[in-house]
């Protein structure tokens, strides 16, 4: 890794829409990074007035801490919005965060120090900290998974987009953020696969980012978005199809037949747990696609998982 004077800086992109306190609180930790280069932060404004007073540009021990408001001038929610902000970033690595998230200290020193250990890596993440109901579970990623077949396989929702820290470089080379997944549920897992087809990722192995998962989330219950985004990465991505996919294509099918059990699609949901025990009749999600078939509530299933730091 170059040391040359602005090797490091590094812009953020954190897009936001009507959560101004979350949004506070995410910069805050972001400013607080205790990193010897300049630090962008390029706040983007989804459907939603800017708010031009956070707007800084000083220096900190002679490197510069500077925030800039925009508005989405792609198309509307968080694809749109983070490619938005990745066409202002002026840095040669780049960041996101999500409004509702926080950094912990060192984190952004703990990524360039596992780009450094890790030969060709281009992108990198961190462990997290899920906190849900005050509680915080710690997810660490196995870098040996995070390759594009083990994405397939395996969402890993501890790899998460507010500890992605990519070069300016490979974000070019992968182009924008896919803003025709429906609702734009899923980008981050098709920004991650297509990712891991062009780098090795390096991981900080150390908890060095809080992801609250809360009511306020916005796919949280969306169980219509959710089934036809997860339909339209299957179709999108035909490897799922391959043999050595079975379990990640068993794993999305759980995902919808859960989504439409919600739904009261029940015929539908039963049908696509007949396809899950033929894909891979240990894929967790069908019994839970089950019991929301038969009268348990989704909401509470859902609850559920987020108290083991854990989605369906």
């Amino acid at each position: 890794m170059t040391t040359d004077a602005g090797a490091r800086d590094v812009s953020v992109v954190i897009a936001t829409r009507d959560r101004p306190e979350l949004l506070r609180r995410a910069i805050d930790a972001v400013i607080g990074q205790e990193l010897a280069a300049d630090l962008e932060i390029v706040v983007v404004f989804d459907r939603s007035e800017p708010d031009r007073s956070l707007e800084i540009d000083h220096l900190v021990d002679g490197h510069a801490r500077r925030i800039v408001v925009i508005t989405n001038d792609h198309s509307p929610g968080l694809a749109g919005a983070r490619n938005s902000g990745v066409a202002k970033a002026s840095s040669p690595w780049i960041a996101f965060c999500d409004d509702d998230d926080e950094w912990l200290p060192g984190k952004l020193a703990g990524q360039f120090a596992a780009i450094d250990a890790t030969p060709g890596a281009r992108v990198a993440t961190t462990g997290i900290f899920i906190r849900y109901e005050g509680e915080d579970t710690a997810r660490i990623p196995d870098p040996a998974k995070l390759t594009f077949s083990g994405f397939l396989n395996d969402r890993m929702t501890d790899v998460h987009p507010s500890a992605t820290l990519a070069s300016a470089e490979l974000i070019a080379e992968l182009g924008d953020v896919d803003e025709t997944i429906p609702g734009g549920y899923g980008e981050d897992y098709d920004w991650l696969l297509r990712a891991a087809r062009l780098s090795p990722f390096a991981v900080a192995p150390e908890p060095l980012v809080r992801v609250h998962w809360h009511g306020a989330s916005f796919f949280f219950e969306k169980w219509k978005t959710i089934d036809e985004a997860l339909e339209f990465l299957v179709q999108k991505y035909p490897e799922f199809h391959d043999d050595d996919h079975k379990a990640g294509l068993a794993r999305i099918r759980g995902q919808q037949a859960v989504a439409r059990a919600a739904m009261k699609q029940r015929s539908k949901a039963l049908a696509t747990v007949r396809e899950i025990i033929g894909l891979n009749p240990t894929e967790k999600r069908w019994p839970v696609a089950l019991l929301v078939a038969a009268g348990v509530p989704a909401g509470k299933v859902l609850a559920t998982a987020h108290k083991l730091g854990k989605g369906i």
